[in-house]
Formats: structure tokens, sequence, C-alpha cells
């Protein structure tokens, strides 16, 4: 599948895709998404103060990315890319979705097709467990978006892990019924993935599981004996820090029980399971961003720079490492590539199936953009190796030669004005672009 990157409204034709490989079985798809998590916080990338031996495993039994981006700093914007393979503006979600009408910068547009709704046309089912983010009611829930079973959270974040519950109200849904599980949330999610990856070893057809954790965001309330197992081994580090790395490994934990399911239902052999976050970490709390500038909540390298990891027997050489830059609305074409699907509408994401198979891929041609909005704007594009970043609404544009210097540390904005100006007019028209989308929740 070639794929060409698509301004708002254009048009393109509709491409044919084969499912790789020579079997007549179509894989299974599981897309675990994390939420906050610094792209320093595996330790199979390197961080020496916290254990996750089961997203290591993803990495060492297939590929791990090291220049994979979020398409925002922030949640509800880069599920709105992941779902729908669009910058996240065009299809009405530029900031946050939220419970009050106040605080709320996004509403998911009726005429954009989510990734379950393209699978299905290739014969796919598609289960969502756990954060949804992307509406709170009708007609933006899961089931009504194109999902066939939903087991999960509508809404932004829990104010407690244990209760479940936002602003008081009780988003928790079995499908479109309300319910009250008791438990940790990580666990519940675990527990619900492994329950429907049961369901789906004894039927026919493949599979897309969406498998969406709210941990490691906040609050940051790991279990009690996880947090006491964190501070026995690791006696000098500051409660924050060991009470984030107890929930990202109590979320570890969970991934496993996923990982175990799939082998013991001898699913592991047909199924491509992916690994990423939504954005950055959030530095007040403890997480690590690695060696890169600032966290969530800004598009600086911290902000947007997210881990990546796949694991895909047979079509992914094992101990795999890449560069290959792509960001989160490309798992969407690359999904419907593997799967077969035909996409006869226009998205910016591309298909980097080439390179997630560790062969050489040539990179895009095109230019990345990584806003959010929420009364003012942060936004930041990247070409090539050239980065324009505006973090506070009103301030100057920077530039930053990310090829030299990946770090963030030097802004060349006036030593190189043709370049900054070029990137200031793609910028312009992008948002020009955006601005006629409507996001506000009717």
């Amino acid at each position: 599948m070639k794929t060409t990157a698509l301004a708002a409204g254009a048009a393109v034709s509709p491409t044919t895709v084969a499912s790789p490989g020579n079997s007549n079985r179509k894989p299974n798809i599981l897309l675990i998404l994390v939420d906050d998590l610094g792209w320093g916080d595996l330790s199979c990338f390197g961080t020496a103060d916290l254990r996750t031996p089961n997203v290591d495993r993803i990495a060492a039994e297939g590929i791990r990315f090291d220049n994979f981006y979020a398409n925002s700093c922030v949640c509800s914007p880069t599920r709105a890319a992941i779902m729908t393979g669009r910058f996240q503006e065009f299809v009405g979600v530029p900031g946050v979705i939220r419970t009050n009408d106040e605080q709320n910068w996004g509403h998911l547009i009726a005429d954009c097709t989510l990734l379950p709704q393209i699978l299905k046309t290739a014969g796919y089912h598609s289960t969502i467990v756990g954060k949804w983010h992307l509406g709170l009611d009708a007609p933006n829930t899961p089931t009504l978006r194109g999902f066939d079973r939903f087991r999960g959270f509508l809404g932004d974040m829990m104010d407690d892990y244990y209760n479940h519950r936002r602003h008081g109200r009780n988003y928790m849904r079995d499908d479109e019924r309300v319910i009250d599980p008791e438990g940790h949330a990580t666990d519940l999610f675990s527990q619900w993935a492994v329950e429907e990856l049961e369901k789906r070893a004894t039927a026919d057809g493949p599979f897309f599981m969406y498998l969406a954790y709210n941990a490691p965001h906040t609050p940051i309330q790991p279990p009690e004996e996880w947090l006491r197992k964190v501070k026995q081994r690791e006696p000098g580090l500051p409660d924050k820090r060991a009470r984030i790395v107890a929930l990202i490994e109590h979320l570890d934990h969970g991934i496993g029980r996923v990982l175990e399911a799939l082998d013991r239902l001898e699913l592991a052999g047909d199924t491509l399971v992916l690994f990423t976050s939504d954005n950055g970490g959030q530095l007040d709390v403890g997480a690590n961003n690695g060696p890169y500038r600032s966290g969530k909540c800004h598009v600086y390298e911290g902000g947007v720079r997210v881990s990546m990891c796949a694991r895909w027997p047979g079509r992914i050489p094992a101990g795999k490492t890449s560069d290959f830059r792509a960001m989160s609305m490309d798992l969407y074409p690359t999904f419907a590539e593997i799967a077969g699907a035909t996409i006869d509408f226009p998205i910016e994401g591309r298909s980097f199936l080439l390179a997630l198979q560790g062969k050489d891929q040539e990179a895009f041609e095109r230019t990345d953009f990584y806003s959010w909005l929420e009364r003012t704007t942060k936004e930041a594009c990247r070409k090539g190796d050239w980065k324009l970043v505006r973090d506070i609404a009103g301030s100057p544009f920077e530039l930053y030669n990310m090829g030299q210097d990946p770090l963030e540390e030097r802004n060349v904005a006036e030593a190189h004005p043709e370049v900054l100006a070029e990137l200031l007019g793609e910028m312009k028209a992008h948002i020009g672009e955006a601005a006629v989308v409507p996001w506000r929740r009717p």
C-alpha cells in the first residue's frame, strides 16, 4: 500500500492491499496504548531504577522504535489520530475532551472513518478494553463508532484507580451499560483483556484489540504491595519516583498477563502486538523522559517522543531496533495494510509496514505537526531535521536542527531565517485548514 500525505478534503484512489505472508489467515492485531509513559520509563530503553520485563519481552522478541512520536503532548488528540489516521485537528479533537463544557476542547466529527470501521471491511472483529477518551455519550461512544465490544472507561482520567469516578460520575461501561466493578483499574483492564481474548480464541475470523490502559496517568496510585516491593529494592529512591515506578511495574505485570493469555490460547503466533504511549511523561509526578527536553503538555521532544515496540512472530525479526520516524496516526494505514483493507478517503497517516518488519523504508517526505489547544495553543512541526516550536502562546517561534541538536538546546531561528519562514508558512497553512473544522460539543 503506497500512501501519500493528503490535505483535508483531498481525494485518494482506492488501493487494495494484500495480507502479508503465505497463510490465508489474516493476522490478529493487539494495540496496547498506555497513558503518559515517559520515553525513559522502560528498562528496555535503558532506565535502571525500574523493571518492565513484559514490555521488554515485546521489544526483545520483535523491534524497538527509538524515533516514534505521538501526534500530541496530551491524551485525546493522540487517540483521535490513532483512530482516524489524520491530524487530530482535522477530526475535531484539537484538545482534551472533558466532562465540563468550559474545560472541553474537542468533539469527534461524524465524517471520519474510525480504525475498527476500516478493519471491519476486511473481516475483523474489534474490541476496546480500557480508556476511550473520545466521547462521553452518544454518538461518540466506542460501540457507536465501530467497535463490536467495549469494556472500559469513557472519560479522561480517574480521580481514584479504585472507585473509577471522574467528577463524581461513573464512566465505566460494558458496551453501553453502566457498571461499577471493584478493583484497581489496571487489574480490571488486564483481566477483561484476557477474558475477551478467550472469546476470540474460539471465534472465526481475525480480531483487533485496542487495550488502552489509563496507567501511569495521575493520580499516581500503585497498589501498596507494589510500592513496598519497589522501596525494598530501591531504598534510596525518592517517594515520588518510587510511586510512579511501582505504578509502571504493576502496569507491566498486567501486560504480562495478556501476553501469557496469547501464549496459552495459542494466539501469539498469529498476532501482531504493538505497544506505545499517547504522549510523554509528566515530570512533576516523577516521570522519566530520558535525555529529552520537557514532558507532557509541552511540544518539545519530552512531550511528544514516545516509546514504541512491536512483536510479530515470523514477520518481525527478534532483537531489531529502528530509527525510522513515524507517529501515532501512521498506525491506522499500517494496520489497514496488514489487514488487507482499502482506504478510499483522505488521511495524512502513512503505512510504515516495511520499517515495522525491520526492512529498509524511505523516510516520509512530509511535514509532521504536533499541537494542543486549551484556551491557548502549543504547536510544533518537523520537516526533515528541522523542528519549529512555539510552546508558549504569543512567544516567538523557535527553530532547532534535530540532526545536530536532538535535545533542543540551541535555538537557531536567527541563523536560518529562510528555514524559519518556510516552516512558518506551512504552520500557518495547517492552522488555517484546521480552523474550519468544528470541535465544540453540540
